[in-house]
């Protein structure tokens, strides 16, 4: 079973890894700005920054479901893959938007697309599944007979 989920897992983790950095540059831009919680504005550095934060973790959810999704139902390496992809534009997003507001536009294009390629495996995989086991129908069977 462990060997079914080990790739999913390892994106899970540096998933996580990856929000507890955005939550520490946070820290820092609050400390280097003097941003005390609870607020949210200040400078326009600090609020690019904690824009990029708060979006991030809006989105983690709704990635981690995806990606789990698509890596039982249709097939664990292509959505490890497409997890990293997705992890990778993320860090290109946080690190964008911090440099400038349009900084942010190509790599949130890109994750949103890397999402919607986890929706689309992921829903080819469940509606395989639900086909071959309660209909008993199996499509990739019949195009190859």
């Amino acid at each position: 079973m462990l060997d079914q989920i080990h790739l999913l897992a390892a994106v899970t983790v540096l998933g996580v890894l990856e929000q507890a950095y955005f939550f520490l540059q946070v820290i820092y831009a609050r400390r280097m700005f003097g941003v005390s919680p609870p607020k949210i504005s200040g400078p326009p550095e600090f609020e690019r920054i904690f824009r990029a934060q708060v979006n991030s973790s809006e989105y983690f959810p709704i990635f981690l479901a995806l990606l789990w999704q698509a890596g039982l139902f249709f097939h664990q390496g292509l959505a490890a893959a497409l997890g990293l992809l997705y992890l990778c534009s993320r860090y290109c997003y946080f690190t964008g938007y911090r440099a400038s507001s349009l900084g942010r536009l190509a790599p949130i294009y890109f994750s949103t697309g890397v999402l919607w390629v986890l929706v689309a495996a992921a829903a080819l995989g469940l509606s395989h599944f639900f086909l071959t086991h309660y209909v008993g129908l199996n499509i990739p069977r019949l195009l190859l007979a």
